[in-house]
């Protein structure tokens, strides 16, 4: 493992961040006019949350969050981006919303937070940051209170198996190490004129679920979807709020939920 990947995820998600916060793609003003930013996947999973205490991991510039907090939830975000983190507070105290945020390493949170939660809660494009699916699943344990339940809604990994015009496989099902790249614009912004290197790695399901009950988590429900909420593959086609590739036939999206007994 590269010693310096988190330096280079940082700042890679430091630079996005910039451009994101004025994207279409996160349209922040009607998100400001009370749009909440969760999909049906994840609304559904998590049904009602006022009064719940919730651990947002990579919680990005807060959207999610804030929308877990207009919800009624005692939320706390977690994310490894300074630039983030601050907008993600400039935003809770612009829209006088009550939630906590952390920057850090999702896998060194325990350096930094001590208390359990009845959720916890991360979605789309989250696992691929982290090497290794034992040590994330290690902190869901970690910070979840018994009885509490883990929700995870992310992009499928037959996905990541290819390339980005969807035409041929590049790389492994399996986690084989780093996948080292170029990352030019972003998917919020194909066009934007950034360019950065990232470090991600391939999770196959079964070192997901695998590794949530090595850590004595019980699987409750798993769900996959042929399709995304968000258009952010090469010529999807669109039904209402649900992107699918050309063919549709390919699963796109997966949903785990696993509770702590």
């Amino acid at each position: 493992m590269p010693d310096n990947y988190l330096e280079v995820n940082r700042e890679l998600w430091n630079t996005r961040t910039l451009t994101h916060i004025h994207s279409e793609f996160y349209d922040v003003a009607t998100f400001k006019a009370g749009r909440n930013s969760l999909n049906d996947i994840e609304l559904a999973l998590l049904g009602n949350v006022s009064g719940k205490k919730i651990l947002h991991l990579q919680c990005h510039f807060g959207q999610d969050t804030l929308s877990l907090a207009r919800m009624g939830a005692i939320v706390t975000g977690v994310d490894l981006s300074e630039v983030a983190i601050e907008k993600a507070r400039g935003l809770a105290t612009e829209l006088n919303l009550n939630a906590r945020f952390i920057c850090c390493n999702v896998l060194e949170l325990d350096k930094y937070l001590e208390e359990q939660f009845d959720i916890v809660f991360c979605s789309y494009g989250v696992i691929g940051w982290h090497p290794d699916m034992n040590a994330f699943a290690t902190i869901v344990n970690k910070f979840l209170k018994p009885g509490g339940t883990f929700y995870l809604v992310e992009f499928h990994p037959f996905i990541w198996m290819y390339d980005n015009n969807q035409e041929h496989i590049l790389y492994s099902y399996f986690n084989d190490g780093p996948i080292v790249e170029v990352e030019e614009g972003t998917y919020a912004d194909k066009d934007a004129p950034i360019k950065n290197n990232s470090y991600t790695w391939n999770h196959p399901l079964s070192d997901v679920i695998g590794s949530l009950l090595k850590n004595g988590l019980t699987l409750t429900n798993f769900q996959e979807y042929d399709y995304s909420p968000y258009n952010i593959f090469k010529d999807m086609t669109q039904d209402g709020n649900k992107y699918r590739l050309k063919e549709g036939k390919s699963p796109l999206v997966y949903a785990v939920e696993v509770v702590k007994k």
